[in-house]
């Protein structure tokens, strides 16, 4: 059974912190080239380290497969308490938890906003046709999408949110230059917030530069980055309103 409060990575045996390094060094394939990577190695803390494997990947380029006892280890039990922590669902499960709880369909508006034109994101989280053998959430029964696109205005987002009486407003950001995603983000919670909408509505942001914690700094209810999946966004949707909903009824 394992120490969740010393938490190391499993290789063989459990807590024997033996991990695997793959990485590319701009260094000339040669013995020297090996001992590079060693050293480098230890000095990530690894201890008993071992070049697996290494090949020249061009010229002055070559690339280590690197083994090693990691020493260290993180206390999990304290890292998930009041940490964002879901139990994700499947895509039929949240259909029924729709079905079960609420009675109707719940709708989700979503953009990518500002001068923002990169819409794989929030089409991959909204389209039907998803990601990675993934529906989005067009697809689901239990949800009535608006997925406005990119280069949409804050403005916009918000308008259509109130006239459809969103569940869930969903931004995405990408370009992350200057802090563009940082003033797009701050600028739709007080729009939200200026239209009284705020409590109404669950909101939500996804990118590659975002995390759940920069998310609830920000004023938004959640964040999602790399790794997201469309279940992973709708179980959290329809959780965090069902724990609202409750709320509501208990008050």
């Amino acid at each position: 059974m394992a120490d969740l409060s010393s938490v190391r990575p499993y290789g063989d045996r459990l807590d024997d912190g033996i991990v695997q390094l793959s990485f590319t060094l701009p260094v000339p394939y040669a013995l020297s080239a090996k001992q590079a990577a060693l050293e480098l190695a230890r000095k990530m803390s690894l201890d008993e380290v071992e070049v697996a494997h290494y090949q020249r990947l061009c010229e002055g380029y070559t690339h280590f497969v690197v083994y090693g006892r990691c020493r260290e280890a993180v206390d999990f039990e304290q890292l998930r308490q009041g940490s964002f922590e879901i139990q994700f669902m499947t895509e039929h499960e949240i259909d029924r938890f729709i079905d079960q709880h609420f009675h109707r369909k719940l709708v989700v508006v979503g953009a990518s906003t500002g001068t923002d034109t990169h819409s794989v994101g929030i089409d991959a989280m909204l389209n039907a046709k998803g990601f990675d053998g993934k529906h989005g959430l067009e697809a689901y029964k239990g949800f009535d999408v608006h997925n406005l696109g990119s280069q949409v205005s804050n403005a916009q987002l918000v308008a259509e949110a109130i006239a459809v009486d969103a569940d869930a407003i969903l931004v995405s950001q990408t370009v992350t230059q200057q802090n563009l995603h940082l003033h797009n983000l701050t600028e739709l919670v007080d729009l939200v917030e200026a239209e009284g909408f705020r409590n109404r509505s669950l909101l939500i942001c996804g990118g590659p530069r975002l995390s759940h914690e920069l998310a609830k700094e920000l004023g938004f209810d959640a964040g999602f980055s790399r790794g997201t999946y469309p279940n992973h966004l709708g179980t959290f949707i329809v959780q965090e309103l069902l724990a609202r909903k409750s709320a509501d009824v208990l008050t």
